[in-house]
């Protein structure tokens, strides 16, 4: 018998869940729900799957083992929750949550009805980004002296209008950070260890009706003693690919979306021709730059498998709760700088609040 996805939200993302799930031996989708009822219609006619009018009868229908959390950003703890109630195992898009005790209260409710966890984060599966990972593993780049995310995307005005969430704290928790940049934030902290303190900036230049930062610019300071940066944005047009560089005292890795720009370290392996020959080439897919559905399916197919294992094995997935709650803290911890102007240590001690009538930080908007 197949495992039984079911998929809660029926929005756009929830179309790749779809087809990287598709194309997982042994895995089906069999039910979904959404509050827009014409929504899940849709979902369900499309891949041939059960709709329900109640999130309580998804949750009983025993064919139903993972439960697929893709409503907004901050609409995740209550669905999550309630998966883990039922005895479902969880599967949650990024963010995990939009505050750190939402996080905690389904990363609680897993562990408590010893359900598994995970936060969809497909650019770690990336095979250049595991090969960068194998690397630094294995001591290649000498000390780590800096790490450099840049996320800088283009979205219309249409983007933000299009969905009443879009924009929002209650509902988006944030901008071009929390909802862009967290793939960059968390692979930075995935490759540079725990952050020790950050500074930011940030600012709402080129969209109208948002409440938060379309430009935002932050430094960390690792708690190895490396020295970072975090660049994200929406209003560069016309949108760039993601780009991650890594850097070391030994060696140098530039990863722009899934090519390899730069591979270079003092201490030569005959393995350093082979990744170059496989990695050093065109991206497949726009990487979401300028349009949010140019991203391939592949490396959520790939978490999902992932996370499939660790169920049957009873392993950690690469990306548990716990992993998926370090990004939302560095992208809170940027905000605190930003809207306080001073620089914040982590971990953090509570969830930041927001200054009343601050809308993005100390830049303000235009």
């Amino acid at each position: 018998m197949p495992i039984g996805f079911g998929i809660v939200g029926c929005g756009m993302i929830a179309g790749f869940h779809a087809k990287a799930i598709e194309h997982i031996r042994g895995a089906k989708i069999v039910a979904c729900y959404d509050t827009y009822t014409p929504g899940a219609e849709r979902f369900a006619a499309a891949n041939d799957c059960r709709h329900y009018a109640e999130l309580k009868e998804l949750l009983s229908d025993r064919e139903v083992q993972i439960v697929t959390i893709c409503t907004p950003s901050g609409a995740h703890r209550d669905p999550a929750v309630a998966a883990a109630r039922a005895g479902k195992h969880v599967v949650v898009e990024k963010p995990l949550e939009i505050t750190l005790a939402r996080c905690d209260a389904i990363i609680n409710a897993c562990r408590k009805n010893n359900v598994k966890l995970c936060t969809i984060f497909p650019s770690r599966f990336s095979p250049v980004n595991q090969a960068l990972r194998d690397a630094l593993a294995e001591g290649r780049f000498g000390r780590p002296t800096l790490g450099d995310a840049y996320t800088k995307w283009w979205r219309t005005q249409q983007y933000y209008d299009s969905g009443g969430w879009r924009g929002t704290w209650e509902f988006d928790g944030g901008g071009a950070y929390m909802n862009q940049a967290i793939h960059s934030v968390d692979l930075l902290y995935c490759f540079m260890g725990e952050v020790a303190e950050v500074t930011g900036a940030t600012a709402t230049l080129a969209h109208e009706r948002i409440e938060v930062e379309d430009v935002g610019v932050a430094t960390l300071r690792f708690k190895s003693g490396a020295l970072g940066v975090i660049e994200a944005t929406t209003a560069a047009w016309p949108g760039m690919l993601k780009r991650l560089e890594i850097h070391g005292t030994e060696g140098t890795a530039v990863i722009e979306e899934d090519s390899l720009l730069v591979w270079e370290f003092a201490k030569k392996s005959p393995k350093d021709t082979s990744i170059r020959r496989k990695f050093m080439k065109e991206t497949e897919s726009g990487g979401g730059a300028s349009d949010p559905t140019a991203i391939s399916y592949q490396g959520h197919m790939r978490q999902l498998k992932d996370f499939i294992d660790a169920i049957q094995t009873g392993v950690r997935p690469l990306v548990d709760g716990e992993e998926g709650r370090k990004s939302v803290e560095i992208i809170l911890a940027i905000y605190k700088a930003a809207w306080t102007g001073r620089r914040v240590e982590l971990p953090l001690k509570s969830d930041p609040r927001r200054p009343a009538g601050s809308t993005t930080g100390i830049s303000g908007r235009r």
